[in-house]
């Protein structure tokens, strides 16, 4: 999938735009990501990638902190 590819097709939410609100939101909770432009709160099909992309910037975060 590509940054500019939608990854929310009920709200047209790119993959960098969950990037980025990832980077700069830093949120603690996955469900958090439906403050990105309403990601993850129409049909569902997208949540299981919103999960995905959270844990990961997840594990990034901690294998900063142990830097």
């Amino acid at each position: 999938m590509q940054p500019n590819d939608e990854l929310c097709l009920c709200f047209h939410v790119t993959k960098h735009k969950v990037a980025n609100f990832l980077r700069l939101e830093n949120p603690k909770r996955a469900a958090q990501l439906s403050e990105c432009f309403g990601a993850g709160t129409g049909c569902g099909w997208c949540r299981p990638y919103l999960q995905r992309m959270f844990e990961a910037a997840q594990s990034e975060d901690r294998t900063d902190a142990t830097l």
